[in-house]
């Protein structure tokens, strides 16, 4: 799978972080350059520099070929135009865009732009960075798939420290996608064994979050 990602803010830096993980193909554009100098640096191969509602720049970023495009920057305007480009022009089938402004949902949901996160979602992950002590990070929510992505910070006290991935018994309709250790983030495998201090990542049905954190974490959120 080929995804393009527009916006390089906490949002299109935890998906591409997630997608690198699991070993998708990936690139990214950014706008601003002091942002798109921190990004490379880490992600030096999936990183392009430019204006992502520029159609050459899309074309230059191969959105002809991408079979997912995600447009999270901070501008509604600008994730609309780069959705329906990626639709109207590149024929992109599956489309997501950040909604940063509530009363825009329905301009989204008029242009067919089915798939939408929530920035105050974004907003909240940011803020929940920010508190050593905060456990649980939503990451992304798809609202139409019933989806989201979590990310937990696993302490020593945590049940799953010691355990192989394969030995844990997840809750129906959800799996672990990534570990992050030291800053280095792996695809989530069977035989990858939890220590304390890593960051896991997850995605399942929202309805299923309380008893996945109690899983892992040994409490409710």
């Amino acid at each position: 799978m080929y995804a393009l990602i527009v916006g390089g803010g906490v949002v299109g830096y935890n998906v591409l972080r997630a997608l690198n993980a699991l070993g998708y193909e990936a690139v990214l554009i950014e706008k601003e350059k002091t942002r798109y100098i921190q990004l490379e640096a880490e992600y030096e191969h999936m990183m392009l520099h430019g204006d992502g509602t520029e159609l050459a720049m899309l074309q230059l970023a191969g959105a002809e070929r991408a079979d997912l495009v995600i447009s999270v920057t901070g501008d509604d305007d600008d994730n609309i135009v780069v959705a329906q480009i990626a639709k109207e022009h590149f024929r992109v089938t599956k489309v997501i865009a950040r909604v940063n402004d509530p009363r825009n949902q329905e301009h989204f949901d008029t242009l067919g732009i089915r798939f939408t996160v929530s920035a105050a979602q974004s907003i909240l992950s940011l803020i929940e960075h920010e508190v050593p002590d905060h456990r649980v990070v939503n990451m992304l929510n798809l609202r139409h798939e019933n989806l989201e992505i979590i990310e937990l910070n696993v302490t020593a006290s945590s049940p799953i420290v010691g355990l192989p991935i394969a030995e844990i018994r997840m809750p129906r309709n959800t799996r672990l996608i990534s570990v992050t250790r030291d800053n280095e983030s792996q695809i989530a495998k069977g035989d990858t064994v939890v220590q304390p201090g890593d960051r896991v990542m997850a995605i399942l049905e929202p309805q299923r979050e309380d008893e996945l954190v109690n899983l892992l974490l040994g409490e409710a959120r």
